[in-house]
């Protein structure tokens, strides 16, 4: 049960921008006891396999690297002590569906936004808790949904760029609709000239407009995140927009011209993508999540073994 609000410094420019620009919110969430390592640990210890990832990535500056591996046999405890000892991140997802206090924390928080920005109703939502290690990175990507990110613990710094060409262009959000693979879009390092660059603290949470690219990097500390992602009618006719836009690029070898949400030819669009989003053809498609190719070392917190089966395989 949550109690008194969680934004503590909303006033009406944040009213105005609310998903038009990115802004940055103070909030008491990460106060929840929810939130207290010792909650996290049991909810570690008890979180269903298939409903999280533990990723190792590069340090800054090197190349582009992504392996998916297994919590084990450890604790909670000492999962989080794996992670602070360097180049891991856990997100717990779909933890508002798993755990019933922390979606109604989110749907508090809605309920507060809904009560100040003209227009919004509270949306279908999801989260994830994330706890990654002081030197870890989150690649240039994007999100179909709207996003937040509300920080707990440690700080982080998050690069926010334009929704628009080059950042991200409508074939690429028709690819992160169609093939479920958000990291894939081009990036470049001069883009970061043109971001916006935010320290986030915790206490804090950003918002930002729909689509809009980001990466993050943690700044020496261990991280503790909760990823916000939600859905309303207009976002639904804008997925459905991508998908639909993606099969007549991807499969008829048509380059979609319009990208209106209403009309015959959406309501065309919205037909086609419901028939043929579960064929065999898009399931194809569809990126394969990564193989788990390690485990956290129960002998040595913060290394990295085979998994057994790798393992035995290897004997």
């Amino acid at each position: 049960m949550t109690t008194g609000r969680f934004f503590t410094n909303w006033d009406d420019t944040h009213s105005e921008l609310w998903s038009h620009q990115t802004i940055r919110l103070a909030h008491s969430i990460h106060e929840q006891p929810a939130f207290s390592l010792d909650d996290l640990a049991r909810l570690i210890e008890a979180y269903p396999s298939e409903h999280y990832s533990l990723v190792k990535t590069g340090p800054r500056g090197s190349s582009r690297i992504w392996r998916e591996g297994e919590i084990g046999k450890l604790s909670g405890r000492q999962v989080i002590e794996a992670i602070s000892r360097g180049g891991l991140w856990l997100n717990l997802r779909e933890v508002s569906s798993i755990d019933r206090r922390y979606h109604d924390m989110i749907d508090q928080m809605f309920a507060e936004v809904a009560a100040k920005v003209p227009g919004f109703e509270v949306p279908t939502h999801q989260a994830g808790i994330l706890i990654s290690s002081p030197d870890a990175q989150v690649y240039y990507h994007v999100d179909l949904p709207g996003q937040g990110l509300i920080q707990i613990a440690g700080r982080k710094r998050v690069y926010i760029y334009p929704n628009t060409p080059p950042f991200i262009r409508p074939e690429d959000l028709e690819d992160c609709a169609l093939f479920q693979a958000e990291v894939d879009i081009p990036y470049a390092a001069w883009y970061d000239k043109h971001a916006q660059v935010i320290d986030l603290e915790p206490g804090q949470m950003l918002n930002w407009p729909l689509n809009a690219p980001h990466r993050v990097e943690n700044l020496s500390t261990v991280n503790i995140s909760m990823s916000v992602s939600y859905m309303n009618d207009d976002i639904r006719r804008a997925q459905a927009l991508h998908l639909a836009n993606g099969m007549l690029r991807r499969r008829f070898g048509y380059a979609p011209k319009s990208r209106g949400l209403h009309g015959p030819a959406f309501v065309a669009k919205r037909v086609m993508q419901r028939l043929l989003r579960n064929s065999k053809w898009v399931k194809r498609e569809r990126a394969v999540r990564c193989p788990i190719d390690f485990c956290l070392d129960e002998s040595d917190l913060g290394g990295i073994v085979d998994p057994p089966k790798l393992a035995s395989q290897a004997a």
